[in-house]
């Protein structure tokens, strides 16, 4: 008997505790249940209706924060742009603004330069960050990227001045030597020597007048409106006689070939003024008695064959500090003897929008000393109006974006020598 009261007493000791274990283990679970999930804090319940579809069709950056200065929802671009890290709102100045606009309810807006984040460079991301409430318990965050719209602002702002400039020293010798053409009216060699000096100032303005208007042209214009087939010999023998008489002068000798049977497909003015900038600028900066090779040849690219065509002189040569940078405007490479030839500065930079306009290219391969070749893509006439045009390939402010190479197909000509 003492033993079946034992066992049944022990049974029913073991029957309370796991009633008890069931209890608390079923209040855990409801407890777990209630408790929010890292999931449930970026989930769309917790934010007013209609705001997570607002906020997806935004451009800006965006990011709600609650009372807790917790991300509840953050868009694919605040990540991007490093401004949430670990759920939380990484950039100081806008979690500052976001606990003054919760306390007072008002909506403010800042501008703020943050670092690039793995970029391992200097410069900084310019952007724009506007806090508002959202309800009673939120605020919301909207970022704008800065960044490209000040840097095209300061190319406008450096274009301008490039060009202010440019235009202010032959105006400005215009000027000194009308007044010194005054000043020896009773000298007829010092008028004859003041008005020479006067065309080639008239000259040189010219130019760059004209230029520029090439070059806003070639930046506004559809060249594939006007398209059509143009003969690769014909742009080779225009352009040739463009530079005969600086050739002639300097006893530059100018050879061409591989031009027969080939064509390419685009505006024929546009092509015209490219690679006659090309042959001028091989001619001025190549030194007497040498010799400028224009060839040109059908190459197989994936979207179709291209026309190749390399202007190449034994010239002073680019340096490699320069190559990159020679298709921006008004750069030029040596500025003494760009003003000694009448360049501009802007020639490549025409060279380089027509190419890209075309769906094509222009690249570099020079070595101090030894001279440089300039060689242009286009796509065939024929296949190429099939190929859409890729999108212009130079930055506002005529920086390249990586098509610029250091080498060339083309083998430079021999180092300079003189000629018999």
């Amino acid at each position: 008997m003492d033993v079946n009261a034992a066992v049944a007493a022990a049974a029913a000791i073991a029957g309370v505790l796991t009633g008890a274990i069931a209890v608390l283990a079923f209040r855990w679970s409801e407890r777990e249940q209630k408790r929010p999930t890292r999931t449930s804090l970026h989930t769309d319940p917790v934010l007013p209706p209609g705001v997570d579809t607002v906020l997806s069709v935004l451009r800006s950056s965006a990011v709600v924060l609650d009372e807790a200065d917790s991300v509840v929802k953050a868009s694919s671009a605040a990540y991007a742009l490093g401004l949430v890290r670990g759920g939380k709102l990484a950039v100081e100045p806008m979690l500052q603004m976001a606990r003054d606009t919760r306390r007072d309810g008002e909506i403010r807006q800042v501008e703020l330069d943050l670092p690039r984040r793995g970029t391992g460079r200097g410069d900084a991301l310019a952007v724009s960050a506007r806090v508002a409430p959202l309800g009673s318990r939120l605020v919301l965050l909207l970022v704008e990227d800065l960044t490209e719209a000040r840097r095209i602002e300061a190319v406008r702002r450096d274009f301008v001045a490039n060009v202010s400039h440019e235009l202010k020293t032959p105006v400005g010798a215009l000027s000194l030597l009308s007044e010194a053409v005054m000043d020896a009216f009773d000298d007829p060699e010092a008028v004859q020597r003041f008005a020479g000096r006067m065309q080639v100032e008239a000259t040189r303005l010219t130019n760059l007048v004209q230029e520029l208007i090439d070059l806003s042209r070639v930046q506004n214009d559809d060249p594939l409106e006007d398209a059509e087939p143009v003969r690769v010999g014909e742009l080779v023998d225009e352009a040739i006689d463009r530079c005969r008489h600086q050739a002639g002068t300097k006893q530059i000798t100018m050879v061409a070939g591989g031009t027969a049977d080939l064509s390419v497909w685009g505006n024929r003015g546009q092509l015209a003024a490219a690679l006659g900038n090309l042959v001028e600028n091989a001619v001025n900066y190549s030194p007497a008695r040498t010799r400028v090779g224009i060839a040109a040849r059908r190459v197989s690219a994936s979207g179709g064959d291209l026309i190749e065509i390399a202007v190449t002189d034994q010239g002073i040569g680019i340096s490699g500090k320069d190559k990159e940078r020679i298709f921006e405007r008004f750069y030029r490479v040596d500025p003494a003897r760009s003003r000694a030839t009448g360049g501009t500065g802007l020639g490549l930079a025409i060279v380089k929008h027509v190419a890209a306009s075309h769906g094509g290219e222009v690249t570099v391969w020079s070595s101090e000393g030894q001279g440089s070749t300039f060689t242009l893509r286009l796509p065939e006439a024929g296949a190429a109006r099939d190929r859409a045009p890729r999108t212009p390939g130079l930055d506002e402010d005529g920086r390249t974006d990586g098509t610029t190479a250091v080498t060339s197909p083309y083998e430079p000509l021999p180092a300079p020598e003189v000629l018999p």
